[in-house]
């Protein structure tokens, strides 16, 4: 086998997974997004409410059992203050 040939073939491979990883990203952007426009909205607008207090914490405890550990209070804060910023940015731009 030429090495050449097996360098085209690893190639193909290479940019499928390029490809493969940049769409999960998006996707999981996307997701944090929404779960923080989700998170914004059933505090009725505001970023911290104090109603968001309990709401974090109980969809934390939920999430962690459903989903591992990656969903702390900590980082639905981050998925909420993100969106804010951004929507914030969006608004001046």
């Amino acid at each position: 086998m030429e090495q050449k040939f097996y360098n085209e073939i690893k190639n193909i491979l290479l940019t499928a997974r390029n490809k493969v990883y940049q769409t999960a990203n998006f996707a999981m952007v996307e997701a944090y997004w929404n779960i923080g426009k989700s998170i914004i909205e059933e505090q009725g607008g505001n970023e911290k409410a104090e109603y968001g207090t309990g709401l974090l914490k109980e969809l934390s405890k939920q999430m962690i059992q459903d989903f591992g550990k990656g969903f702390t209070v900590a980082n639905l804060k981050k998925y909420e203050a993100v969106l804010f910023d951004i929507s914030k940015w969006l608004r001046i731009a």
